[in-house]
């Protein structure tokens, strides 16, 4: 086993639960650089599952492969409510997938400010057919200890956001 017992764990379920509800997946992550994908993908039968997983560390990628609007990322940041809004939204629309979760964040051990000390991550969820105001999006300040403790929360947190 590659990852750790408990996002794996949480992975297994997450395959399962989206299994039996018919529900596929897609991705957009940023400071977990495809942690989540790659837990999901760790499970046998994932491929029913999950559609795809977009790594979009850079805001460039942000905006080239998830249509987020620079506007959002020069007003806010990219680690903003706002700008996991749109990368959740980006990547439901670039998929086939029924749910997208986005994450963006500071792993740390720099980066950090005031305003958004290390930590700091911001998650989305979208559900096809329902409107764009209904969909989740949340800002959590998770252990900033250290970068590996930051993205192994942060992967946790996505994946309770993919159970049906």
């Amino acid at each position: 086993m590659l990852l750790p017992a408990d996002i794996v764990a949480l992975a297994d379920r997450v395959i399962a639960e989206n299994k039996a509800a018919g529900r596929t997946i897609a991705l957009a992550e940023s400071c977990t650089g495809g942690l989540v994908a790659a837990a999901l993908t760790e499970i046998a039968g994932s491929s029913a599952v999950v559609d795809r997983g977009f790594v979009t560390y850079s805001n460039e990628a942000k905006q080239e492969l998830l249509g987020v609007s620079r506007d959002i990322i020069e007003t806010f940041g990219a680690v903003s409510i706002a700008c996991a809004w749109a990368m959740a939204q980006g990547a439901l629309r670039r998929s086939n997938a029924d749910v997208a979760v986005a994450i963006s964040g500071i792993a740390g051990p720099d980066g950090g400010t005031e305003q958004k000390p290390v930590g700091t991550v911001v998650f989305a969820r979208a559900i096809r057919g329902q409107s764009e105001e209904e969909a989740l999006a949340e800002e959590r300040l998770l252990d900033g200890s250290s970068r590996e403790a930051v993205r192994h929360q942060a992967a946790l947190v996505a994946l309770e956001l993919l159970l049906p």
